[in-house]
Protein backbone atom coordinates (compact mmCIF):
# COMPACT_ATOMS: atom_id res chain seq x y z
CA UNK A 1 0.00 0.00 0.00
CA UNK A 2 1.21 3.49 -0.78
CA UNK A 3 0.93 6.57 1.41
CA UNK A 4 -1.98 7.63 -0.84
CA UNK A 5 -4.14 4.70 0.28
CA UNK A 6 -7.66 5.89 1.13
CA UNK A 7 -8.09 4.11 4.45
CA UNK A 8 -11.46 5.75 5.12
CA UNK A 9 -12.87 4.28 1.91
CA UNK A 10 -11.39 0.88 2.74
CA UNK A 11 -12.95 1.00 6.21
CA UNK A 12 -16.30 2.02 4.69
CA UNK A 13 -16.14 -0.87 2.24
CA UNK A 14 -15.22 -3.33 4.98
CA UNK A 15 -18.00 -2.26 7.34
CA UNK A 16 -20.65 -2.36 4.62
CA UNK A 17 -19.36 -5.71 3.34
CA UNK A 18 -19.55 -7.22 6.82
CA UNK A 19 -23.01 -5.82 7.58
CA UNK A 20 -24.77 -6.63 4.31
CA UNK A 21 -24.76 -10.40 4.90
CA UNK A 22 -26.35 -10.47 8.37
CA UNK A 23 -28.93 -7.83 7.45
CA UNK A 24 -29.75 -9.80 4.30
CA UNK A 25 -30.06 -12.97 6.41
CA UNK A 26 -32.56 -11.25 8.71
CA UNK A 27 -34.57 -10.25 5.64
CA UNK A 28 -34.50 -13.83 4.36
CA UNK A 29 -35.60 -15.07 7.79
CA UNK A 30 -38.55 -12.70 7.75
CA UNK A 31 -39.53 -13.98 4.31
CA UNK A 32 -39.46 -17.57 5.61
CA UNK A 33 -41.62 -16.58 8.58
CA UNK A 34 -44.06 -14.92 6.17
CA UNK A 35 -44.33 -18.16 4.21
CA UNK A 36 -45.51 -19.96 7.35
CA UNK A 37 -48.28 -17.40 7.84
CA UNK A 38 -46.97 -16.26 11.23
CA UNK A 39 -45.69 -12.88 10.05
CA UNK A 40 -48.89 -10.92 10.56
CA UNK A 41 -49.52 -7.71 12.37
CA UNK A 42 -47.99 -4.24 12.54
CA UNK A 43 -45.00 -5.43 14.57
CA UNK A 44 -43.75 -7.77 11.86
CA UNK A 45 -44.46 -5.15 9.21
CA UNK A 46 -42.37 -2.62 11.15
CA UNK A 47 -39.50 -5.09 11.48
CA UNK A 48 -39.67 -5.95 7.79
CA UNK A 49 -39.71 -2.27 6.75
CA UNK A 50 -36.74 -1.54 9.03
CA UNK A 51 -34.71 -4.43 7.62
CA UNK A 52 -35.46 -3.37 4.04
CA UNK A 53 -34.45 0.22 4.83
CA UNK A 54 -31.24 -0.90 6.57
CA UNK A 55 -30.37 -3.12 3.60
CA UNK A 56 -30.90 -0.26 1.13
CA UNK A 57 -28.88 2.16 3.28
CA UNK A 58 -25.96 -0.23 3.58
CA UNK A 59 -25.96 -0.70 -0.20
CA UNK A 60 -26.06 3.10 -0.66
CA UNK A 61 -23.24 3.60 1.88
CA UNK A 62 -21.20 0.85 0.25
CA UNK A 63 -21.09 2.89 -2.96
CA UNK A 64 -20.94 6.36 -1.38
CA UNK A 65 -18.32 5.62 1.29
CA UNK A 66 -16.55 2.59 -0.16
CA UNK A 67 -13.58 2.22 -2.46
CA UNK A 68 -14.49 3.78 -5.84
CA UNK A 69 -13.73 1.92 -9.05
CA UNK A 70 -14.03 3.01 -12.68
CA UNK A 71 -13.74 -0.60 -13.79
CA UNK A 72 -16.76 -1.76 -11.81
CA UNK A 73 -20.15 -1.08 -13.38
CA UNK A 74 -23.43 -0.94 -11.47
CA UNK A 75 -26.58 -1.90 -13.35
CA UNK A 76 -29.69 0.25 -13.58
CA UNK A 77 -31.78 -2.40 -11.81
CA UNK A 78 -29.40 -2.37 -8.83
CA UNK A 79 -29.51 1.43 -8.59
CA UNK A 80 -33.31 1.47 -8.82
CA UNK A 81 -33.49 -1.25 -6.17
CA UNK A 82 -31.44 0.87 -3.74
CA UNK A 83 -33.53 3.99 -4.39
CA UNK A 84 -36.81 2.09 -4.04
CA UNK A 85 -35.55 0.47 -0.85
CA UNK A 86 -34.97 3.91 0.67
CA UNK A 87 -38.24 5.39 -0.57
CA UNK A 88 -40.63 4.23 2.21
CA UNK A 89 -38.63 6.04 4.93
CA UNK A 90 -37.73 9.11 2.86
CA UNK A 91 -39.49 12.46 2.56
CA UNK A 92 -37.84 12.92 -0.84
CA UNK A 93 -39.09 11.34 -4.08
CA UNK A 94 -36.15 10.42 -6.31
CA UNK A 95 -36.52 9.93 -10.06
CA UNK A 96 -33.56 8.07 -11.55
CA UNK A 97 -33.65 8.80 -15.30
CA UNK A 98 -30.22 7.42 -16.16
CA UNK A 99 -30.46 4.44 -18.50
CA UNK A 100 -28.14 1.47 -18.34
CA UNK A 101 -25.15 0.65 -16.16
CA UNK A 102 -22.85 3.35 -14.79
CA UNK A 103 -19.35 3.24 -13.36
CA UNK A 104 -19.18 2.88 -9.61
CA UNK A 105 -17.01 6.02 -9.39
CA UNK A 106 -19.66 8.15 -11.09
CA UNK A 107 -22.45 6.51 -9.11
CA UNK A 108 -20.53 7.36 -5.95
CA UNK A 109 -20.70 11.07 -6.84
CA UNK A 110 -24.41 10.77 -7.64
CA UNK A 111 -25.16 9.03 -4.32
CA UNK A 112 -23.10 11.56 -2.35
CA UNK A 113 -25.06 14.33 -4.07
CA UNK A 114 -28.35 12.63 -3.13
CA UNK A 115 -27.17 12.52 0.48
CA UNK A 116 -26.29 16.24 0.36
CA UNK A 117 -29.74 16.97 -1.06
CA UNK A 118 -31.42 14.93 1.66
CA UNK A 119 -29.70 17.02 4.35
CA UNK A 120 -31.09 20.18 2.74
CA UNK A 121 -34.65 18.93 2.26
CA UNK A 122 -36.02 18.25 5.77
CA UNK A 123 -39.60 18.83 4.62
CA UNK A 124 -39.34 16.71 1.48
CA UNK A 125 -39.38 17.44 -2.22
CA UNK A 126 -38.30 15.80 -5.47
CA UNK A 127 -34.94 14.90 -6.96
CA UNK A 128 -34.32 14.12 -10.62
CA UNK A 129 -31.11 12.45 -11.81
CA UNK A 130 -30.20 12.61 -15.51
CA UNK A 131 -27.11 12.01 -17.61
CA UNK A 132 -26.22 13.41 -21.03
CA UNK A 133 -23.16 11.67 -22.41
CA UNK A 134 -20.53 11.96 -19.69
CA UNK A 135 -22.30 14.84 -17.94
CA UNK A 136 -24.49 14.30 -14.89
CA UNK A 137 -27.24 16.66 -13.73
CA UNK A 138 -28.96 16.25 -10.37
CA UNK A 139 -31.82 18.63 -9.55
CA UNK A 140 -33.50 18.91 -6.16
CA UNK A 141 -36.68 20.92 -5.75
CA UNK A 142 -38.48 21.77 -2.52
CA UNK A 143 -40.83 24.53 -1.41
CA UNK A 144 -39.10 24.53 1.98
CA UNK A 145 -35.45 24.13 1.04
CA UNK A 146 -32.88 24.50 3.83
CA UNK A 147 -29.59 24.85 1.97
CA UNK A 148 -26.91 25.76 4.52
CA UNK A 149 -24.64 28.27 2.80
CA UNK A 150 -21.68 27.16 4.95
CA UNK A 151 -21.96 23.72 3.30
CA UNK A 152 -23.02 24.57 -0.25
CA UNK A 153 -20.98 27.70 -1.04
CA UNK A 154 -17.53 26.09 -0.62
CA UNK A 155 -18.63 23.15 -2.80
CA UNK A 156 -19.77 25.54 -5.54
CA UNK A 157 -16.11 26.61 -5.73
CA UNK A 158 -14.78 23.04 -5.60
CA UNK A 159 -13.69 23.44 -1.98
CA UNK A 160 -14.46 21.61 1.24
CA UNK A 161 -16.66 23.16 3.92
CA UNK A 162 -14.56 24.39 6.85
CA UNK A 163 -16.12 22.25 9.56
CA UNK A 164 -18.16 19.10 9.16
CA UNK A 165 -20.11 16.92 11.55
CA UNK A 166 -20.41 13.17 10.95
CA UNK A 167 -23.89 13.76 9.49
CA UNK A 168 -22.36 16.15 6.93
CA UNK A 169 -19.39 14.06 5.77
CA UNK A 170 -20.90 13.77 2.27
CA UNK A 171 -20.25 17.50 1.76
CA UNK A 172 -16.52 16.83 2.07
CA UNK A 173 -16.46 13.59 0.10
CA UNK A 174 -18.36 14.99 -2.91
CA UNK A 175 -15.82 17.66 -3.96
CA UNK A 176 -12.97 15.27 -3.12
CA UNK A 177 -14.52 12.53 -5.28
CA UNK A 178 -15.13 14.92 -8.17
CA UNK A 179 -11.51 16.09 -7.98
CA UNK A 180 -10.23 12.49 -8.01
CA UNK A 181 -12.23 11.85 -11.20
CA UNK A 182 -11.03 15.09 -12.78
CA UNK A 183 -14.60 16.36 -12.88
CA UNK A 184 -15.59 20.00 -12.45
CA UNK A 185 -18.28 20.15 -9.78
CA UNK A 186 -20.82 22.92 -10.36
CA UNK A 187 -23.47 23.90 -7.82
CA UNK A 188 -26.39 26.27 -8.32
CA UNK A 189 -28.56 27.19 -5.33
CA UNK A 190 -31.88 29.08 -5.52
CA UNK A 191 -34.65 29.59 -2.98
CA UNK A 192 -36.42 26.39 -3.94
CA UNK A 193 -33.87 24.31 -5.86
CA UNK A 194 -30.38 22.83 -5.80
CA UNK A 195 -28.61 21.84 -9.01
CA UNK A 196 -25.41 19.86 -9.08
CA UNK A 197 -23.53 18.94 -12.26
CA UNK A 198 -20.28 17.08 -12.77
Amino acid sequence: MSHNTDFAALVGSRICHDLISPVGAIGNGLELIALTGDAKGPEMEMISDSVNNANARIRLFRVAFGQPSDAQMVGEAEVQSIIQGLAPSSRVSTYWEVEGAVSRSELRLAFLTLMCFDTSMPFGGTVTVTKDGDNWLLLAESEKLRADAALWEPMSKGNFPAELTPAQVQFGLLPQGANLLGRALAVLVTDMSLEVTF
